[in-house]
């Protein structure tokens, strides 16, 4: 094999990797914030999920962050290669800080900021025009991060309150609690196949194009490299998840059983949907949100603020850090490669 795939390969893994310790708090902090399962019992369930989600599940999204940011197919084989591997570099490495300071960052921000970095490094080199970048296509993606928060906030919000005014008021709250304990479970499963099914694109997509120039079908991603993304994810989980699970389970508000279902079963619910659609949305501005969606059924002085503006300013920064690293890994690449 040819030593470039080699080493695409392993940084693709390596971001797999990343996308897996910081993204499993997503998944499972609710989980563990409420106390359901032990920690090592959640990150067993949830590098088994993952992994499920991303093998059967994961190619519609693969193929809108292989080809519908920059337009690939105009460009000479090598510097899509190299764009690639840049792409996946800088938002491993961002990731891998996020990550290292508890931060629960969008992986999906930083695979998106790292592909637009290399299109606008192309294009200033002349390889290509800017307005040929599928500006429409980030302008979608970019809405979806906003909205994505919103949706899990409001139905997180409307699914507790049906649980408190319904089922609280006929069944007694702690009689209920007992029962949603078990019931989190699944949802947490829930969460860990949706986030699989949609985040390995991150880690993968820029490996479409690469094994489209040596291999058959210029755009498909093999199924191969899903199950091999998903097995990069499950490590990740299994072996550094836990810097950002506290943070999300434990920091934002305070989880009961009813709470982290609540928060799971809406972040879940939109995650598959717009996986279903092939749209890379941010898991973890999902699940951030349905997290204060489920703080504010008991005020907004149940909800952490400080901790909750930390983490945003760390979304704004996500994509012009990404962007910035790929521009400059692609050039020296095609410097000096």
């Amino acid at each position: 094999m040819d030593p470039t795939i080699i080493f695409a390969l392993i940084v693709s893994f390596y971001v797999a990797w990343n996308i897996g310790a910081n993204d499993a708090a997503n998944s499972i902090a609710t989980s563990y914030g409420s106390r359901a399962l032990t920690l090592r019992q959640l990150v067993i369930l949830c590098a088994i999920l993952e992994f499920l989600g991303a093998s059967l599940f994961g190619k519609n999204v693969v193929k809108t962050i292989a080809k519908g940011i920059v337009p690939i197919e105009i460009l000479e084989p090598h510097l899509v290669v190299y764009g690639m591997i840049a792409a996946l570099l800088s938002a491993g490495v961002w990731i891998t800080i996020a990550t290292y300071m508890h931060l629960p960052i969008s992986t999906t921000h930083s695979i998106v900021g790292a592909v637009l970095g290399f299109g606008i490094a192309a294009a200033s080199q002349g390889h290509l025009k800017v307005e040929m970048i599928k500006w429409s296509e980030i302008f979608g993606i970019m809405l979806s991060w906003i909205i994505s928060p919103i949706v899990g906030a409001i139905l997180a919000f409307s699914v507790f309150l049906l649980i408190r005014y319904i089922l609280f008021s006929k069944f007694g709250s702690k009689k209920v609690e007992g029962v949603f304990r078990y019931l989190q479970v699944f949802t947490a499963c829930y969460v860990a196949f949706a986030h699989g099914s949609n985040d390995v694109a991150n880690a993968v997509a820029p490996l479409a194009p690469i094994f489209g120039y040596s291999a058959a079908g210029y755009y498909e991603i093999p199924r191969e490299i899903l199950i091999f993304g998903g097995i990069g994810i499950a490590v990740g989980v299994a072996t550094w998840g836990y810097r950002v699970i506290k943070m999300v389970g434990e920091r934002i508000t305070e989880l009961t059983y009813t709470r982290g279902f609540s928060a799971e079963f809406a972040t879940a619910t939109t995650v598959l949907s717009a996986s279903a659609l092939g749209l890379p949305i941010s898991t973890t501005h999902t699940l951030v949100g349905s997290v204060i969606g489920v703080g504010l059924a008991g005020g907004l002085a149940s909800i952490n603020l400080r901790v909750v503006y930390k983490i945003i300013l760390s979304w704004f920064l996500t994509l012009p850090v990404a962007m910035f690293l790929s521009i400059g890994l692609y050039s020296i690449m095609v410097v000096f490669l």
